[in-house]
């Protein structure tokens, strides 16, 4: 039998004068005191007896949110199809169901529900924009992780004719664009100047764009700045000046990364987590990436002795874990890269902030301490592009020796390769082609009779588009072979049937440049002065081939031709290569555990002294400005002479008009 309250609740809502506002009410107060199932029958028996209510569609729209909530996703689509079917111009109902639609796996239902609400004509006000404006970055997500670049692109150019400052959308163009080898990747238009559209560009996108150190610094502080700024009141877990005290105890380590699991960051980092010494250091894994449970995430909670999931926890929860197990290193394995928990560093629940691994480049944040690279990646005359402090290892990328690889090696024609000619390959994403890199291997290929070169497939209209442009350079082309992707043992396997890697730049191979080098297949590189574009370098050199790591454009093609003349040399090079695998630094991981667990103890030691680096940030709005007006596409940044005067004369421009105060980085003052 009904208690008196629900009769009470049954006996309002039948009333003809209970009114929308009056069951809103309830079922909020039903809500907050742990009743959401008893609001959401406060609903339905409302909408019985009020059937001819002129807005009858928000009800249902409360219902449906009160449904998904409590598990009811097919009551929840229901409720909200009545309310389009109520009030066809009622945005937020389309917003909601393409949500619910995709979570039941019917991707393109919910994109056809959004490209409906997009275009409504109620997306002439102003809230009806921004209602079309959340539908169309809902369909550009779902087509990105569809891998439908040009549809994602489409409904990303919208938004952004919608919001021209939407500096998220605006990223996400650029970098669909850069995935897709369009050239130039930013592209300005009536809306978009081309300040805005690099302004907007995510700093990892910015490293595959430009060779400029100083822009990427900017863009990373302005990045930070507008995407994990916290207030004092959000800082509750400040341990910055906690104190140190390892009596009795092990120093404690924590990564948080997004990507122990199936990805190239796992790979590299499974081996490292068991063979850390867990008599010096006590290791902590904190996870923020999709559900996992494959074989390398299963691998790496075996070997931490502490794994935590963080993914359901806000960034002030996950900063209080951290504080409740005393960290005192918290390392950054994700840095400006996809389901980074930057905003859990911006709360500073460890003492030490370490940037590593994770992303290529500075953080460009003021409270990230140090970043770990190694002498080639970042030599002393480099530092200055850092907010970190420089602490090296002596070769910075792990590695994992127990790595699988197929025993069968496909035939040269199993690939679509020819079976004589010389394989050039380059197996890194397309985002890393830069039209200057495919001029240089254009040309290789015109000097190298009979050669192919042999790359990772995208999609088919990107294939298209670089066997074009191959074309208009005077190359067959039949000559761009691409490899179909496959499981990871079968793609190392088929390494072995290319002659030579030949590596993009600015943004270089990283993992795959050690899993060339694992199979034996020597790597050509052109190091620049970013991070991004001297990590192979680092690699190639730590394997034993430092004469492959060039230092100019005209080098790099030179030798590719002179190698490509003469396949014993490059038999050579691959003999070198098989020979140092299991004595080269590269792949020497208790060489790297040791030195990092060294490296840990004296970050320790400097805390302790008070001798903890501040990161400099003096004009970061400056060099932001300066680097986005002096980026061109008719010029090759890493091939620029004299970056350093580019920047000074624009600072002392600048500088007669408004006085800008000395950095210790290009700027001394009144003379530059």
């Amino acid at each position: 039998m009904a208690d008196v309250d629900t009769l009470d609740m049954l006996s309002k809502l039948t009333a003809e004068s209970f009114s929308l506002g009056d069951v809103i009410t309830l079922a909020s107060t039903l809500t907050q005191d742990g009743q959401p199932a008893l609001a959401d029958q406060a609903y339905k028996i409302w909408i019985r007896f009020n059937s001819e209510h002129p807005q009858l569609s928000v009800a249902h729209f409360n219902r449906a949110v009160l449904q998904s909530a409590l598990g009811d996703n097919p009551g929840a689509i229901a409720s909200l199809e009545t309310a389009i079917a109520l009030n066809a111009d009622f945005l937020p109902a389309y917003v909601n169901l393409g949500g619910l639609q995709e979570r039941a796996g019917l991707s393109e239902m919910a994109i056809a529900t959004w490209e409906t609400g997009a275009n409504r004509p109620a997306v002439m006000n102003g809230v009806g924009v921004g209602y079309a404006f959340t539908c169309l970055k809902q369909i550009a997500r779902v087509l990105g992780d569809l891998h439908q670049p040009v549809r994602a692109e489409m409904a990303l150019l919208r938004a952004a004719d919608l919001d021209p400052h939407a500096m998220d959308v605006i990223g996400q163009l650029v970098a669909m664009r850069l995935s897709q080898c369009k050239w130039p990747a930013v592209q300005p238009n009536e809306r978009l100047s081309r300040e805005t559209l690099l302004k907007g560009v995510n700093p990892l996108s910015v490293a595959a764009y430009t060779d400029d150190p100083l822009l990427q610094l900017a863009a990373g502080n302005y990045f930070v700045e507008r995407e994990a700024k916290v207030t004092p009141e959000q800082v509750r877990a400040d341990r910055r000046d906690a104190p140190i005290d390892l009596s009795g105890r092990r120093p404690r380590i924590g990564y948080i990364s997004s990507d122990l699991r199936d990805h190239a960051v796992g790979y590299l980092m499974a081996e490292l987590f068991e063979v850390h010494d867990k008599s010096k250091v006590e290791v902590f894994a904190y996870y923020c990436g999709p559900e996992s449970s494959d074989g390398l995430n299963t691998r790496i909670r075996a070997a931490v002795e502490h794994f935590t999931d963080i993914r359901p926890m806000t960034d002030d929860e996950a900063a209080q874990r951290i504080v409740d197990d005393g960290i005192d290193i918290l390392v950054d394995v994700n840095g400006h890269t996809r389901d980074a928990r930057t905003a859990v560093f911006a709360r500073r629940p460890a003492p030490i902030l370490v940037n590593w691994l994770g992303y290529p480049g500075t953080m460009g944040s003021d409270y990230h301490h140090y970043i770990i690279a190694d002498p080639w990646i970042i030599p002393p005359e480099m530092e200055l592009y850092y907010s970190e402090a420089v602490r090296r290892i002596p070769c910075y990328q792990p590695n994992d020796r127990r790595r699988k690889v197929d025993e069968t090696v496909p035939s040269r024609a199993d690939a679509g390769l020819p079976e004589d000619g010389f394989v050039f390959c380059c197996f890194n994403g397309p985002q890393k082609i830069t039209p200057y890199v495919f001029d240089r291997w254009m040309e290789i290929l015109k000097r190298t009779s009979g050669s192919v070169l042999w790359l990772l497939d995208s999609n088919p209209e990107t294939n298209a588009r670089l066997r074009d442009a191959a074309e208009a350079r005077g190359v067959d082309r039949t000559r761009l072979v691409f490899a179909q992707k496959m499981q990871n043992a079968f793609h190392l396997a088929r390494y072995r049937l290319a002659d030579l890697f030949l590596d993009t730049t600015p943004y270089g191979a990283h993992t795959t440049a050690s899993d060339a080098l694992w199979m034996g297949v020597p790597m050509l590189t052109w190091s620049g002065r970013c991070f991004a574009s001297r990590v192979c370098g680092s690699l190639v050199r730590n394997a034993g081939l430092p004469e492959l790591v060039v230092d100019s454009p005209e080098a790099y093609v030179e030798k590719a031709v002179e190698l490509g003349a003469d396949p014993a040399k490059t038999r050579a090079l691959r003999a070198t290569l098989e020979a140092n695998r299991d004595t080269c630094v590269l792949f020497d991981m208790d060489l790297l555990a040791a030195k990092l667990e060294e490296l840990y103890g004296e970050m320790i030691a400097e805390h302790q002294a008070g001798q903890r680096p501040r990161p400099n940030l003096t004009n970061m709005s400056t060099y932001l400005d300066i680097g986005l007006a002096l980026d061109r596409d008719d010029r090759e940044m890493q091939a620029e002479p004299d970056l350093h005067g580019l920047y000074r004369h624009e600072l002392a421009r600048r500088h007669q008009v408004k006085a800008i105060p000395a950095d210790n980085r290009l700027w001394a003052g009144d003379t530059p």
